[in-house]
């Protein structure tokens, strides 16, 4: 099993609603957030009917993690209905509660539909493999291609960020939505800094993920391209949101995005 798949594989917990997941290490370093994106909504889908496929989650990030430890899901069926479910997932290291989540789900119905691109602004082939903005040790690099092709300043800056898995995944669809929750977490909330000449990586400003959400609209394939495009529409008191969209290679808007992330200056 590849490094990627065996961090969405979530094992029993010592009860019926706990489950296990697995340590992205290295030892001693802090958590990647997507990580427990990831890994809250795989515990959550796993308490529900096959027939209800998540709609949204929201995910508060409360303390930093180890990510050289396992981390502890406790999931609660809030709501059980017809045709919908909520659930809400608590992660635990060693005790201490790091993030709060909250997923629903539903079945597909019939509806009016929009949200699509009638052309895309790169050919992803042709754009140089730069890897994610920045250093990322607890993501299993050598199982992804990213290509970032950033655009504009100030308050025109476009976050760009092309990616798709080289690792062979089974025909699971929930799986690949896995991975793209897990991927495109990575310095989500750098836009809000670059729209002022700052980034995370050069660690200029206190940053990190307070708040995470995405709504789910139409399947997705992560071992193919895809685009997310994220901007920052405001920023104030030592925080920034920063929306955006997971566009597939066909143009098609597959999850809408917003994350809210600390980018206080330091002391």
């Amino acid at each position: 099993m590849s490094k990627l798949l065996g961090l969405l594989d979530l094992q029993p917990g010592d009860t019926g609603d706990m489950w296990i997941g697995p340590a992205s290490g290295p030892e001693g370093k802090r958590s990647y957030g997507g990580q427990f994106m990831a890994q809250s909504l795989a515990a959550a889908c796993r308490t529900v009917d096959a027939d209800r496929s998540p709609t949204n989650m929201h995910l508060q990030f409360l303390r930093g993690g180890e990510a050289g430890e396992p981390v502890e899901y406790t999931v609660t069926k809030v709501f059980d209905g017809r045709t919908a479910a909520a659930r809400r997932v608590d992660a635990r290291q060693n005790g201490r509660l790091l993030t709060a989540a909250t997923v629903s789900f539903a079945i597909d119905l019939a509806g009016p539909e929009h949200g699509a691109r009638s052309s895309m602004p790169h050919d992803p082939n042709a754009l140089a493999l730069t890897g994610p903005a920045g250093p990322a040790p607890s993501m299993p690099l050598d199982e992804l291609d990213i290509r970032i092709a950033d655009e504009g300043t100030g308050d025109g800056f476009v976050r760009r960020f092309w990616w798709r898995t080289t690792a062979e995944l089974p025909e699971d669809p929930l799986l690949h939505t896995l991975v793209a929750v897990f991927v495109t977490d990575v310095y989500m909330i750098d836009p809000a800094l670059k729209v002022h000449g700052h980034s995370m990586k050069a660690r200029t400003h206190r940053s990190g993920t307070t708040d995470s959400s995405i709504w789910f609209h139409r399947p997705v394939r992560a071992d193919e391209w895809n685009l997310l495009e994220t901007t920052s529409p405001a920023a104030a008191r030592g925080r920034g949101v920063v929306t955006g969209s997971l566009i597939r290679a066909d143009g098609v808007i597959a999850a809408t995005l917003a994350q809210e992330g600390l980018i206080a200056e330091r002391d």
